[in-house]
């Protein structure tokens, strides 16, 4: 969700050509990220434990992969 909210305010700026809202898109990533490392991902952790833990281990924070994460692949 985060990623296409990003997307969707960048390509915005880039197809604007406005600056004003790059700088936006930027604060706007920068505010989702704290978010994530503050709040998201530490309550996931504490609701989850070993498996979150093995589960942000195997798949990236921002950048989906083509193919989803399996446990039983590994």
């Amino acid at each position: 969700m985060y990623v296409a909210v990003m997307s969707l305010i960048l390509g915005q700026g880039l197809f604007f050509g406005s600056v004003r809202v790059l700088e936006y898109g930027f604060a706007v990533w920068v505010g989702f990220h704290l978010f994530v490392l503050i709040y998201e991902e530490p309550t996931l952790r504490k609701s989850y434990g070993p498996e979150y833990v093995e589960f942000c281990a195997n798949v990236p924070r921002w950048i989906p992969h083509l193919r989803p994460w399996r446990r039983d692949r590994e």
